[in-house]
C-alpha cells in the first residue's frame, strides 16, 4: 500500500511538473534549437576530455609516427575518425616535431572548447526565452483567473496567500523547476554522450562504473524526500507574513491610536520565526545535498581508479595510462550532470510545491458562469423583480423569501439595522453572487441567462468606500471605458460637482491620486466614484451608503452629486442616514434577511409601532 501511495504521489508531482512545462507553449519555439545547441555543446565539451590522450602520450610517452598509414572507412565510423585524428597528429610531429604536435593537440582543443561554449550559450539564450515565456504565462494566468472568480472567493481566502502566489510562487517556480529545464533536458543527453565515449574507450571499467553511479543517486535523491512538504508549508507562512504587512499598512492608525504596536510586533516576530526555522531545515538539506555528493563522487572515482589498477596488475587493462587518465576526465565529466540532475530533483520538488498552490488558484471553480446562450441585453425597459429570493453564505441564512419589484425609473431605498442584509440583497442584483433560491428578473428575464459582462454595462455602483486606482483622475473616471475624450470626462465631473476642485490639483486631469486615492479627502473621492458612474450613464444605480462616511459639508456636495446622477434612473439606495432617502418612492425596512415593512417615507412614519419609525426618530436625536 505504501508503495503504491508513494507511485500516486510521484504521479501527481511529474503531472504537476508537466501542467508547469505546458506554460511555455508553442514548444517547438525552444525545443528543436535548444537539442540541437545542447548536444553540439555536449559533443565538444566531452572531446575536449578526450583530446586530453594524444598530449599526453606526446609528453610522457613519446610519439612514432612511422606504423600510421593514411586511414581508409572500413564501417567502423568512430575507429574512422579516432585514425583520421591520429594521422593528422603523426603528420604534424614529423614535420614539427614532439612540440608542434603538443600544440596541434593544443588547438585542437581550443577550438573544441571555443564551440562547445558557444553553444553552450547558444542553448542558455534559447532556454531564457523558455524561462521568461513560462513565467509570463503564469502570472497571466494566474491574474486572468482572479480576475474572473466571483466575489465570494475572495471573502474566503486571505489576501496575503493571493498576493503570496502571484509573487513568490511564480519566483519559486522560476527559481526551482524552470530553471531545472536545463538540468532535465542538457543531462541526461551529456550523460548520454559521456557513456557511450566511455564504452568506446574501456567497456569493462564503464560496466564496473555504471554499478557505482545509481547508488550514488539514490543516496542524493533522499535528501529531496521531505523538501516538497516543507516548502509547501514555508509559503502558507510566508503569505501570513504578506498577510500581516498589508494589514499592518492598511490599518497603522488605528495601531497607533489602540497602541497596539507590540501586540502587532510580537505577532509578525512569531510567525516570522517559525518561518526562519522552516527555511532552516529546507536551507540545511538543500545544502548538504552538495558536500554529499562530492564526497560520493571521490568515492566512485576512488573505486574506478582501484578497479582499474587490478585491471592493469591482471594485465586486462585495454588502454594505456594516457588513456586512462582521459578516461577518467570523462568520467568525471559524467558526474558532473549526474550529481545536477539529483540536486534538481529537490529543487523541482520545492517548486512543484509552490506550482500546487497557484494550481489551486487557478482550479478553483468559478460559482458565476455564463449560460452556454446568453440572451443579449437590449437596454433596461419595464422592473427589477425579487421573486422568492433567499441566499446564504456557506450555511448561514442572509435574506429569505424577499420578494420586491422596482419599477423602471423609481427609487427603492433598503435600510435596517446592520447584518440586515440591505448590502447583500444590492449585490445581487449585479451578480456578485447567485441566489440560492428563487429569482431576480430584469425585464421579466431572470438575470442567470445574460452574460455577466453584458448585465453590468446596465449598472452603476457608488459604495460607501469609493473604490479607487493609483493612477490619474482622468483614467480613475474613465475607467472601464474606451475612446472617452477629456471633454466627456469633464462634464461627468462638473455634474458630480468634482471638476472644481480637480482643476485645482497640481497637474488637474493628470494628476496621479495615489494609492486607493490617498491623495484626495474622502468627500473628493466619493465625487470621482460619483463622476465614474455618470460617465457610464447606466439606467440603473445601486448607491451603498454612499454618504455615511463624510461631513456635512462633503455629505453636501456629494448628495447633490447623486441626486443629479439618479435623475431618470432606476436607483437602489441602501441609506444609513435615513433623512437622504426621504422622497424615495419606495422604502423596503430589513430585519434578519426579511423584508418587514415597505411603502412611502409618510407611510412608514404612520405606523405606530413601525420600525422605520423607530430608526428615523433615533436619528433625529
Amino acid at each position: 500500500m505504501y508503495f503504491c501511495g508513494c507511485q500516486k504521489k510521484e504521479f501527481i508531482r511529474m503531472k504537476d511538473f508537466l501542467r508547469l512545462l505546458n506554460f511555455a507553449r508553442p514548444h517547438r519555439r525552444y525545443w528543436p534549437k535548444y537539442i540541437v545547441f545542447a548536444m553540439f555543446a555536449t559533443i565538444m565539451g566531452t572531446l575536449n576530455f578526450v583530446l586530453i590522450a594524444p598530449a599526453l602520450q606526446v609528453i610522457f610517452e613519446g610519439y612514432s609516427s612511422e606504423a600510421l598509414s593514411e586511414p581508409k572507412m572500413a564501417g567502423d565510423v568512430v575507429q574512422y575518425f579516432k585514425d583520421c585524428y591520429y594521422y593528422l597528429l603523426s603528420q604534424f610531429t614529423d614535420r614539427h616535431g614532439a612540440t608542434g604536435a603538443i600544440l596541434f593537440v593544443i588547438g585542437i582543443v581550443f577550438l573544441a572548447s571555443l564551440l562547445a561554449n558557444t553553444f553552450r550559450y547558444l542553448s542558455q539564450r534559447t532556454l531564457t526565452s523558455l524561462r521568461t515565456t513560462v513565467v509570463r504565462n503564469i502570472r497571466k494566468a494566474v491574474f486572468d483567473k482572479i480576475s474572473r472568480l466571483d466575489v465570494g472567493y475572495f471573502q474566503h481566502q486571505r489576501k496575503g496567500d493571493i498576493l503570496s502566489s502571484v509573487s513568490n510562487d511564480v519566483t519559486e517556480v522560476q527559481a526551482s523547476v524552470v530553471n531545472s529545464f536545463q538540468v532535465i533536458f542538457r543531462e541526461p543527453l551529456s550523460i548520454l554522450v559521456s557513456l557511450s565515449v566511455l564504452f568506446i574507450m574501456s567497456y569493462r571499467l564503464t560496466f564496473f562504473t555504471l554499478a557505482a553511479l545509481p547508488v550514488a543517486t539514490f543516496l542524493i535523491g533522499r535528501l529531496a524526500r521531505k523538501l516538497r512538504s516543507h516548502a509547501k508549508e514555508s509559503q502558507h507562512i510566508l503569505g501570513q507574513i504578506v498577510s500581516i504587512f498589508e494589514e499592518t499598512i492598511s490599518g497603522i492608525k488605528i495601531i497607533k491610536a489602540f497602541n497596539a504596536g507590540k501586540y502587532v510586533t510580537e505577532r509578525f516576530d512569531e510567525i516570522n520565526n517559525r518561518h526562519r526555522l522552516l527555511n532552516k531545515r529546507i536551507m540545511n538539506r538543500i545544502e548538504l545535498a552538495t558536500p554529499v555528493s562530492e564526497f560520493l563522487g571521490v568515492v566512485i572515482v576512488c573505486c574506478v581508479i582501484f578497479y582499474a589498477a587490478v585491471m592493469m596488475l591482471n594485465g586486462k587493462m585495454d588502454m594505456t595510462w594516457s588513456g586512462f587518465v582521459a578516461y577518467l576526465a570523462v568520467f568525471y565529466n559524467l558526474l558532473a550532470p549526474a550529481k545536477n540532475l539529483a540536486n534538481s530533483y529537490s529543487n523541482i520538488n520545492r517548486g512543484i510545491a509552490s506550482g500546487q498552490r497557484i494550481f489551486a488558484i487557478l482550479d478553483h471553480p468559478n460559482r458565476i458562469e455564463n449560460p452556454e446562450s446568453p440572451v443579449p441585453v437590449s437596454g433596461f425597459k419595464t422592473s427589477i423583480e425579487f421573486r422568492d429570493v433567499s441566499f446564504r453564505y456557506a450555511s448561514e441564512p442572509v435574506l429569505e423569501h424577499i420578494n420586491l419589484t422596482i419599477p423602471k425609473g423609481k427609487t427603492c431605498a433598503l435600510v435596517g439595522h446592520s447584518g440586515a442584509g440591505k448590502s447583500t440583497m444590492a449585490d445581487l442584483i449585479p451578480r456578485f453572487y447567485d441566489v440560492t433560491s428563487g429569482s431576480i428578473c430584469i425585464d421579466g428575464i431572470d438575470i442567470r441567462q445574460y452574460s455577466q459582462e453584458e448585465l453590468t454595462l446596465l449598472m452603476g455602483i457608488v459604495t460607501q468606500e469609493p473604490i479607487l486606482f493609483n493612477d490619474t483622475v482622468f483614467n480613475n473616471i474613465a475607467f472601464g471605458m474606451a475612446n472617452v475624450t477629456e471633454k466627456q470626462v469633464r462634464e461627468a465631473a462638473g455634474i458630480a460637482n468634482a471638476d472644481e476642485f480637480i482643476i485645482q490639483l497640481e497637474n488637474g486631469y493628470h494628476t496621479l491620486i495615489g494609492d486607493r486615492g490617498s491623495r484626495l479627502s474622502g468627500g473628493q473621492r466619493q465625487r470621482l466614484a460619483i463622476a465614474r458612474a455618470v460617465l457610464k450613464n447606466p439606467p440603473i444605480l445601486i448607491l451603498d451608503e454612499a454618504t455615511s462616511a463624510l461631513d456635512s459639508e462633503s455629505e453636501r456636495l456629494v448628495q447633490d452629486a447623486l441626486t443629479k446622477l439618479m435623475t431618470n434612473r432606476t436607483s437602489i439606495i441602501i441609506a444609513h442616514r435615513l433623512s437622504t432617502i426621504r422622497h424615495a418612492d419606495h422604502i423596503c425596512v430589513l430585519e434578519n434577511g426579511q423584508i418587514i415593512e415597505q411603502g412611502i417615507h409618510d407611510e412608514l412614519m404612520a405606523l405606530e409601532n413601525g420600525s422605520y419609525r423607530y430608526l428615523y426618530s433615533m436619528q433625529l436625536k
